[in-house]
């Protein structure tokens, strides 16, 4: 049920999947619930944007990562795009403006424009508490007086990051005619912050911020027919690699190795336009370039992945255990929840071999207790939909502002 009167919403998300399909979702249930929404995010997703009953804005695409041409430093880039999306904001006059964590020139022209913004964090809460270990690195949380003390005295060392990503906004702030802000992690909103995780993955807090939400995942994907999967009756594991962080397809060809004499029948995603070199493929294996997730992962025994959080929580949202063989970004971090939460086991990037995939694989389909948390994960999120969490909170944030 709607909260108050139809609003206008921009939402701007950076283009990667991990990013831009939580924002399709949160724009999904906002249209569902009459208000009228604009999504700015990359053309590719422009098709999907409009049929889920939104209007659509080009986001600006920089090379903001290593290129053999000089590419834009992040900010440099958030800068520019600021400038550009000004007139987008000041053309559709939303209500409120969510921006995705990755996304600042979305907070920064909402500020400059005078305009209410929130905060979309599509992945687990990233902002630091004394004793916790740094996000990203994989740690898991200490079980120990002794652990947490080590991670607090580690706390100088270990900010110093995070005060100069403070220092680098503050930079691109007065770059753009705004004032410094103190607190760290200036990049997410203290007014705000959705965070489109299960709150099963997330570390107990001794006070959780006020502004923080968490709101649980939000999942979209497109439409699709029904893949062919491997005959018999074996249990069926899915191996979903990353193709971005994984080009050589180490993840799959160890898994493939890994299971071809197994009791168990194989899906693996290979799209060879991105991956370089056809792994070989075993007799219980079945190799497709895209699958539907939604569909497939409910009759899996167990998914093998990077641990991308959007992988990660479709498999749990699926009832599906995991095993989470993280590569870069924060996929350690993912995996390390996954375990911790008892929904998986986290295989270090050392350990990524046909014999340790293989003995992780045997270990999630022997013990029962990781198949039990699935399934009680996917309990949890058909009773509680994201999006309309999410979309309820910014019915409250906008008729309080």
């Amino acid at each position: 049920m709607r909260l108050g009167p139809p609003r206008r919403f921009l939402l701007a998300a950076f283009g990667d999947p991990g990013h831009a399909f939580p924002a399709i979702a949160l724009g999904r249930a906002l249209v569902a619930r009459g208000h009228t929404v604009c999504l700015q995010t990359w053309t590719r997703w422009r098709d999907d944007v409009e049929r889920e009953g939104m209007s659509f804005a080009p986001a600006p695409e920089y090379r903001v990562f290593p290129t053999r041409e000089r590419p834009l430093k992040p900010y440099e880039a958030a800068v520019r795009a600021t400038r550009e999306t000004q007139p987008l904001l000041e053309a559709f006059a939303p209500d409120a403006v969510v921006v995705d964590i990755l996304t600042a020139a979305g907070a920064l022209a909402a500020e400059l424009e005078g305009r209410p913004w929130v905060t979309l964090i599509p992945h687990i809460l990233p902002t630091w508490e004394p004793g916790f270990p740094p996000y990203s690195t994989g740690a898991r949380l200490p079980r120990t007086a002794l652990g947490e003390g080590l991670w607090r005295a580690l706390e100088p060392i270990l900010g110093l990051g995070v005060r100069r990503g403070r220092e680098e906004l503050n930079g691109a702030r007065a770059r753009v005619g705004l004032p410094p802000v103190a607190h760290e992690h200036g990049g997410i909103s203290r007014r705000l912050a959705l965070a489109a995780t299960f709150p099963q993955l997330e570390y107990p807090r001794p006070s959780r911020p006020p502004w923080a939400r968490i709101t649980g995942p939000l999942l979209w994907g497109r439409s699709s027919e029904d893949v062919e999967l491997p005959q018999g009756d074996e249990p069926l594991i899915l191996v979903a690699p990353s193709t971005s962080q994984d080009p050589k397809g180490r993840l799959l060809s160890a898994a493939l190795t890994a299971l071809a004499g197994e009791p168990v029948r194989v899906l693996g995603v290979f799209d060879p336009r991105r991956s370089e070199g056809a792994p070989r493929v075993p007799r219980n294996a079945v190799l497709v370039p895209w699958l539907p997730y939604a569909r497939v992962m409910p009759r899996c025994a167990a998914v093998v992945c990077h641990a991308g959080h959007g992988t990660l929580v479709r498999t749990l949202a699926s009832g599906a255990p995991v095993v989470a063989c993280p590569a870069a970004g924060d996929m350690a971090e993912n995996a390390a929840r996954a375990a911790w939460a008892g929904a998986g086991v986290s295989l270090p990037r050392r350990f990524l071999t046909p014999s340790g995939v293989r003995l992780a694989v045997r270990r999630v389909l022997s013990e029962p207790r990781f198949g039990h948390r699935a399934a009680e994960l996917a309990r949890w999120a058909a009773v509680n939909d994201g999006g309309e969490v999410a979309a309820g909170e910014l019915e409250g944030f906008v008729g309080s502002a």
